[in-house]
């Protein structure tokens, strides 16, 4: 499983970068707003800069005409854009025309099996089960996770599951678990995942130990 960024910092995605574990990044209109950027167009060309690998920004018009043109303009900007189409009747009209022009879509906020089987078909390169939300409303989101992935295998299907709405580290343990492509998170969360108490303890002893013994010699 890989791991996927879920931010627009530019500060915490050159610090996540350093890791050597980041291999691309999700953005949203409510995470870039959060930034406060001079120039959205830059920032997300400074972001594909910084991560190689896949960036996912995300169209806010709603029509389905308006969105294909949109996401023309931004997949020019770097030749690892993904454009973010919400799971919508215009959406997949979207995601079908971009698919046939070899644009990658992310199809954002799928919350069913059915509209990720139908993002699927209409060429999404990945869909994008929003794991939190559904939690947040006493659904499973982690079983849609594993539902998608199990029907994309059984039919073959080669679009990829991004376990996104990350909120803590155990749903990176359950994303993995179900056999997600992806996990998006945010560095918050990232951090957490990386930290243990008793990690930290052995390194304070170990370090005890050696200056003990520094000190005997």
């Amino acid at each position: 499983m890989r791991i996927f960024l879920d931010t627009a910092n530019i500060d915490h995605i050159r610090q996540a970068a350093r890791l050597g574990v980041i291999s691309g990044i999700t953005t949203n209109p409510s995470l870039v707003s959060r930034e406060k950027p001079a120039d959205y167009r830059a920032t997300i060309e400074e972001i594909c800069s910084i991560i190689p690998g896949p960036v996912s920004a995300e169209v806010v018009v709603e029509e389905a005409q308006a969105m294909i043109e949109q996401a023309r303009q931004i997949s020019t900007w770097a030749p690892n854009i993904v454009i973010k189409i919400p799971a919508t009747a215009e959406g997949l009209e979207t995601t079908s025309v971009l698919a046939k022009e070899n644009i990658k879509v992310n199809l954002t906020l799928c919350f069913s099996l059915n509209q990720a089987l139908l993002g699927a078909l209409a060429g999404a390169t990945y869909v994008s089960p929003f794991v939190g939300r559904l939690d947040d409303i006493g659904h499973d989101g982690m079983e849609l996770v594993k539902d998608m992935v199990d029907v994309f295998t059984h039919y073959q299907l080669p679009t990829q599951v991004i376990a996104a709405s990350i909120r803590h580290p155990e749903h990176c343990v359950a994303a993995a678990k179900a056999g997600a492509h992806i996990a998006t998170v945010p560095y918050a969360v990232l951090m957490q995942m990386i930290r243990h108490p008793l990690t930290d303890t052995g390194i304070t002893r170990f370090l005890a130990d050696w200056q003990h013994l520094s000190e005997q010699q």
